[in-house]
């Protein structure tokens, strides 16, 4: 026993952070028996706010005072847990949302452009003098945006800077921006070359992207998806796209990850990445920093950096 704070570190994939807080506090790795023996006393959980935090784990944690998330969401914490037992919950701020902008725009380059089967194409000693490749324009294309929060402005931003027109759609009017806001998402996606999905996830809004939405996109439009999984209906979205309701889609996240690779096997039109839109070293560095911020003001008894509740 060293004294110093109890904190656990709940996912396998942040064991990094484990030496940088060990040299501060009292830091134990949640998937191994000797973190799991000290439930009961950790004080602080780091966790990578999109996994499910288990609540009857949650419930042996009767020492708990703050749940930090390493990363930007934080769909995985129950909130109303959270502020029925006083339990504050901190996020990463807008540490990655230029990043998953820069992706989102690289999804729809990499798709209208056909830049994954050009390469394909000369790798695999397709590219004859008669085979050339036609793809579309990015300036002139209609993108639609769902969801206009940091990650939604950032796109907006780079997509206009590219000559192309930006409309959007959220629950809320946003009368500050300068982007005109679509009466529905059935609207928007008739309205639009590319939709691209930016939104936060909530249960609310889980399958929000379904397949009257793909059949407004159209048998031309592109789904792009850089928020969560969840949030589009993936087995609507396969048939759209076998049955050529869908013109094509780019994905960054999924509702199960990693992905089973036999989903997505014979599905067309498709560019699939491994959810690194925000997985940059400068985007990672800067969510350590936020982290290291919310535990130095917690323990201070100074306002949180970044709180969620």
């Amino acid at each position: 026993m060293t004294g110093r704070p109890l904190i656990l570190v709940a996912q396998p994939h942040l064991a990094p952070l484990l030496d940088v807080l060990s040299s501060r506090y009292d830091a134990m790795p949640l998937w191994e028996e000797s973190g799991k023996a000290r439930l009961a006393k950790a004080e602080i959980l780091v966790t990578a706010g999109e996994f499910r935090l288990d609540p009857a784990m949650l419930e042996q944690m009767a020492a708990l005072r703050l749940i930090a998330c390493f990363t930007v969401g934080y769909d995985g914490v129950d909130l109303d847990w959270a502020r029925a037992r006083g339990v504050a919950v901190t996020h990463a701020g807008d540490a990655n949302a230029e990043d998953v902008a820069d992706h989102a725009l690289g999804l729809i380059l990499a798709h209208r452009r056909r830049i994954v089967s050009g390469d394909r194409q000369v790798r695999s000693g397709e590219w004859t003098a008669g085979a050339k490749m036609l793809t579309r324009s990015m300036a002139g294309a209609r993108v639609g945006i769902v969801g206009m929060g940091s990650i939604g402005i950032a796109l907006a931003e780079r997509a206009g800077a590219m000559r192309m027109r930006v409309g959007w759609w959220g629950p809320r009017e946003k009368p500050e921006l300068g982007w005109a806001r679509a009466e529905s998402l059935e609207m928007l996606a008739r309205d639009s070359d590319v939709m691209v999905v930016a939104a936060k996830a909530t249960e609310e809004n889980r399958g929000m992207i379904d397949a009257s939405v793909m059949d407004a996109l159209g048998p031309q439009g592109l789904l792009v998806n850089v928020a969560r999984g969840q949030l589009v209906d993936e087995d609507a979205l396969i048939a759209a796209l076998r049955e050529g309701r869908l013109g094509g889609a780019a994905l960054d996240v999924f509702e199960s990850e990693p992905t089973p690779a036999a989903r997505w096997a014979d599905v067309p039109n498709m560019v699939l990445t491994p959810h690194m839109g925000g997985a940059t070293y400068e985007a990672v560095g800067r969510m350590r920093d936020m982290l290291l911020a919310n535990l130095g003001a917690y323990f201070a008894g100074e306002p949180l950096v970044s709180p969620v509740v």
